[in-house]
């Protein structure tokens, strides 16, 4: 079996530019631990993410159980962050809360990034009417506001958290789909897909072998940035009742619940109101050094 110079070169084109991507993720790393607030952002995500996991070993009391003579205590050393009007310690669902914000703000991004991505790629790659079909539903779902098609969405399926997760991620899938969708467009028309193409790779290898690792960059720093909005949206839905139900120690749900106690009792509010706050600067933090990291022409 003979080889021609043309195969040749194809084949050194796409070893070379897989050791350009790994240069690249290698610069990528270096570049984020060297930036500050990146660090910041990725020690609160880190810290947070303890938090959840180690919830069952720090929290002092069961998040559930209630007792009813010690309700509205102020903090103190028995009670950290106080209790709610059932005599819940504040502290322990706050813990346990992490698990069910956490996992919201996670399941949503994934779900809307799956479907997302792959309309992006599909649409970029076969363009044509394939490409005017999906981009024609993307903008109908981009024209309604995304708190506002997260509301239609549980109205129709009713208030609990996995219909927020659906909600929250259905309204993400335009985001990944748009930027994908433009990236997976320039990268098709570079020279080393036209080899791949040539050395005889079906279109399902092509686009999740060599065009989708090369795409990766905008997809990750979307996500990050995605993953604080998704947390804020699915706190503010059950804050107003659209998502975790009670007992269920979701932060947005303990907010909701303490704003009836927000001069006598106002810790009931702060406490959760500063874990959302804090956990989405964490996000947004690491966000953006993600995005200096993996495109410069963004730097100052």
């Amino acid at each position: 079996m003979t080889i021609n110079s043309t195969e040749v070169d194809s084949a050194k084109l796409i070893l070379a530019r897989k050791k350009i991507r790994k240069e690249k993720w290698k610069t990528f790393f270096m570049t984020i631990g060297q930036n500050k607030a990146a660090a910041v952002g990725g020690v609160i995500i880190l810290l947070y993410i303890s938090l959840t996991l180690l919830a069952p070993i720090l929290s002092p009391y069961d998040p559930y159980e209630i007792n009813l003579p010690d309700k509205l205590q102020s903090p103190s050393m028995a009670h950290w962050m106080g209790t709610d009007d059932k005599g819940r310690d504040i502290l322990s669902r706050i813990l346990y809360g992490s698990r069910l914000s956490l996992g919201v703000g996670f399941s949503s991004v994934f779900f809307g990034a799956f479907f997302g991505i792959t309309l992006g790629l599909v649409a970029g790659y076969y363009g044509k009417w394939v490409d005017t079909i999906i981009s024609r539903c993307l903008d109908v779902m981009l024209a309604f506001p995304g708190i506002l098609l997260a509301l239609a969405i549980i109205s129709a399926l009713g208030p609990s958290l996995i219909n927020v997760t659906i909600a929250v991620g259905v309204f993400s899938i335009p985001l990944f789909a748009r930027i994908v969708r433009g990236s997976t467009m320039e990268v098709k028309k570079l020279e080393y897909i036209d080899a791949i193409r040539t050395l005889g790779a079906n279109d399902f290898i092509i686009i999740f072998r060599h065009i989708f690792p090369n795409i990766l960059s905008p997809i990750i720093v979307q996500g990050s940035l995605r993953l604080a909005t998704a947390i804020l949206s699915a706190a503010g839905l059950s804050f107003l009742g659209l998502g975790a139900q009670p007992p269920s120690p979701e932060w947005g749900a303990m907010l909701s619940s303490g704003r009836d106690f927000i001069f006598s009792a106002p810790y009931m509010a702060i406490f959760p109101g500063l874990m959302i706050a804090i956990l989405v600067l964490g996000f947004n933090l690491f966000g953006d050094g993600l995005r200096d990291a993996l495109d410069p022409r963004t730097k100052k």
